[in-house]
């Protein structure tokens, strides 16, 4: 599975346990240390755990390496590091305050459109 996929796939995930604004940010021409960020939030803590929880299952039912998962306690930002993919899980007010889209904004935007894939 190439990394787009793999991003696609964590996408899908947090979209299946109703996250935010999710996008996915295209990295490679501007950092050198993930090719894909993932970046969601949710209203609650209880919310941000289970979207965290859901990313790692399919990831690991797909092979794929969960190197570090961070924060997964406070439930305010947690970081899933699935190597060339980072996920940004955030509590709708800390991804207000740390804004990481204008922080990364040279990053390209992935789109992806749920609504035509099967459940």
């Amino acid at each position: 599975m190439d990394n787009e996929e793999v991003v696609k796939l964590v996408a899908k995930a947090a979209d299946d346990k109703r996250a935010n604004d999710i996008i996915a940010l295209n990295m490679q021409d501007v950092s050198v240390m993930a090719d894909y960020f993932l970046i969601c939030d949710a209203n609650s803590e209880r919310q941000v755990q289970a979207i965290a929880r859901e990313i790692k299952e399919q990831a690991e039912e797909n092979e794929i390496p969960v190197k570090r998962i961070e924060g997964l306690d406070q439930a305010r930002w947690i970081l899933i590091d699935l190597g060339d993919v980072v996920c940004h899980i955030f509590h709708q007010e800390e991804r207000n305050y740390y804004n990481l889209e204008r922080l990364w904004g040279d990053a390209a935007l992935v789109s992806f459109d749920f609504s035509i894939e099967e459940k």
